[in-house]
């Protein structure tokens, strides 16, 4: 268990707990905000996730920089990414704050491409991220914690800041499955 898994780990072990202060009603007050009204309970969901998601950049630096790349650490940090994402959209969507159909297309295509890697893998080949990818999955970190902070700092001013990242993630999310599913149909075309 090398320091770059160690770190994919305390992602995941993060998202209980970014959760419970997210959806769990507690009574900790509000933060007023440069104008915008932020429960602190939202506020600390917010910064832990912003730190979970934080850690994929790490982990990848980490492993890449000191060849510490190994297939755990291949299994693990897409699974990881793509629990804190999930756990994040769901709960979202439970408090109201992000609509259903927007997080439904934004986790099929994640649940598709997780698919395609598999059956890839059962074919002893590995499917690389792709910069479309890693562009969509940064708006979507910028989407939810967004959210999370009741649109911070763009609410006083009424600039819906949150819901246009939000949709320029499940924009970016349509255009990479396409993208990923283009590039990987030789996949599927197998007789």
């Amino acid at each position: 268990m090398n320091v770059p898994n160690q770190i994919t780990i305390s992602r995941i072990c993060l998202i209980p707990i970014f959760m419970i202060f997210l959806i769990v009603p507690m009574e900790f007050g509000n933060l007023s905000l440069l104008g915008t009204v932020v429960p602190v309970s939202h506020f600390i969901a917010a910064i832990i996730f912003i730190i979970a998601a934080a850690t994929d950049w790490l982990d990848g630096y980490y492993a890449r920089k000191y060849k510490l790349v190994t297939n755990l650490g291949k299994f693990l940090d897409p699974l990881a990414d793509k629990l804190l994402i999930t756990a994040a959209l769901i709960s979202l969507v439970e408090l109201q704050m992000a609509p259903a159909w927007m997080v439904i297309v934004i986790l099929s295509r994640e649940f598709a491409v997780t698919g395609v890697r598999l059956v890839a893998a059962a074919d002893g080949s590995v499917i690389a991220a792709s910069p479309l990818g890693k562009i969509k999955t940064v708006f979507q970190i910028i989407a939810i914690s967004a959210l999370m902070l009741h649109n911070f700092p763009f609410e006083p001013i009424g600039f819906p800041f949150a819901m246009l990242m939000l949709w320029v993630a499940t924009i970016l999310t349509i255009v990479s499955g396409i993208d990923y599913f283009m590039k990987n149909k030789h996949i599927f075309l197998k007789a």
